[in-house]
């Protein structure tokens, strides 16, 4: 049987931790959880520890302190690789992401992508529970990736990914240079750089309903001046 990682950063997630394990697991045998948790004070890595011991698919990851999102992906994805997984996931813990799309992206990926992207910005895509100004900030950003990049993927901010093996063992994880939100995109520009076949799979995005958003304003600048770095790396083949 193939197997599938989701991995799930953490940082005082104890109100969704537990149900979103559990909502993972149920969607088939393959799937197992890691949970890459930063030192949450609220115990979030202690229950996910207790977690792991009543069922071998849990997983835990716990790090020292707040590391950035970025360096907790390439953690899971290194041990990922180290443990033989064929799938690996991105996903968020706060039900943003609908455990029941995971499925989908597998299917996607079995059916010829190397990478699904769980994307707002697809026919049949949407977003819920997000202001006007956040809608048209978000797409504003995508459009504006697309423009410097080229790169044909219509929601390149996206956290709901499924890479195949291969993908991310062809990589230098330690090339990824950014730790915050605009990881996400050089993840998927570093894949379609490397000539990978990437596939957006229509999701409905929902706002978290418990625990407090990690977004922050340095988000946007990072992602501005992100975006010009990488493409000036991939003129200079950083990405081959």
């Amino acid at each position: 049987m193939e197997t599938a990682l989701v991995i799930i950063p953490t940082y005082n997630e104890i109100e969704n931790i537990s149900s979103i394990i559990e909502a993972v697991l149920t969607q088939g045998p393959e799937y197992s959880v890691l949970v890459v948790d930063d030192n949450s004070p609220d115990g979030t890595g202690e229950l996910v520890a207790v977690l792991g011991k009543e069922n071998t698919r849990v997983r835990l990851l716990q790090r020292p302190g707040k590391l950035g999102l970025g360096t907790a992906y390439i953690a899971g994805f290194k041990y990922g690789l180290e443990h033989g997984f064929d799938y690996i996931f991105e996903m968020d813990a706060d039900f943003s992401h609908n455990p029941s799309d995971l499925n989908r992206l597998l299917a996607a990926c079995r059916k010829g992508a190397d990478v699904a992207i769980g994307s707002r910005y697809v026919k049949g895509g949407n977003i819920r529970n997000w202001s006007k100004d956040r809608l048209v900030l978000s797409y504003s950003a995508s459009l504006y990736v697309r423009s410097i990049t080229w790169m044909p993927v219509h929601d390149p901010t996206a956290g709901f990914i499924c890479y195949k093996r291969k993908v991310l063992a062809s990589m230098d994880l330690d090339k990824v240079r950014f730790i915050g939100y605009t990881f996400q995109i050089e993840m998927k520009y570093y894949a379609w750089s490397k000539g990978f076949r990437l596939a957006e799979v229509p999701i409905t995005f929902v706002d978290r309903e418990k625990g407090s958003s990690k977004m922050h304003a340095n988000i946007i600048s990072e992602a501005i001046s992100g975006v010009l770095k990488m493409r000036w790396r991939k003129i200079n083949g950083y990405y081959s």
